[in-house]
């Protein structure tokens, strides 16, 4: 039997992203967020409250870079959701993160976090603050690659429990997609 939990956003799972821009003197600012996703071939969508120092950086510079937070560094990914950019401007510095310029965006990469996009911004909607971004290039670090792809077994991506307001680590592969489900068939 099912319960009700009435109208909750309890998506499983939820990836740990991380929002890097930069702030007006070129420090770099980043913060943790939870809710967002693909939401086209080359697009991206994320909900950011329009107070956040963060959606200030992006709405300004018209670019930011995304990273997927992983088991190595849980530590430094909370931290820059704990802490606000817009009461400690050298948050990434304090964590220990060591930054570089995009190539492609006028935004930083986080070296430490293995998977990154780099998003020019479509849009921010203030009304309902969901950021649209176009991603232009996927930087991806080799020590997860195996033959060009990522490979799970070497990098760890973690998802937040929104729940229970846990980091969970990705777990192992379960089956093959496109293919498993042709056995009903």
């Amino acid at each position: 039997m099912k319960k009700d939990f009435g109208a909750k956003p309890y998506i499983y799972p939820m990836p740990v992203l991380i929002i890097s821009t930069y702030n007006d003197d070129g420090t770099v600012n980043a913060m943790n967020a939870a809710w967002g996703s693909v939401c086209d071939y080359k697009k991206i969508s994320i909900i950011i409250d329009k107070k956040h120092k963060t959606t200030e950086n992006i709405t300004k510079r018209k670019a930011f870079t995304v990273s997927i937070a992983d088991v190595q560094h849980i530590t430094e990914a909370d931290y820059l959701g704990i802490v606000s950019g817009n009461d400690v401007s050298n948050k990434v510095e304090k964590a220990g993160l060591h930054c570089i310029k995009s190539k492609f965006v006028n935004a930083p990469l986080i070296e430490e976090f293995p998977l990154t996009l780099e998003c020019n911004l479509i849009s921010y909607d203030e009304q309902t603050e969901r950021v649209i971004g176009e991603v232009v290039n996927v930087a991806i670090d080799e020590s997860i690659l195996t033959d060009d792809k990522i490979d799970l077994s070497k990098f760890s991506p973690i998802t937040y429990d929104s729940m229970n307001h846990e980091y969970v680590a990705l777990g192992k592969k379960v089956g093959k997609a496109f293919s498993d489900g042709k056995k009903l068939e």
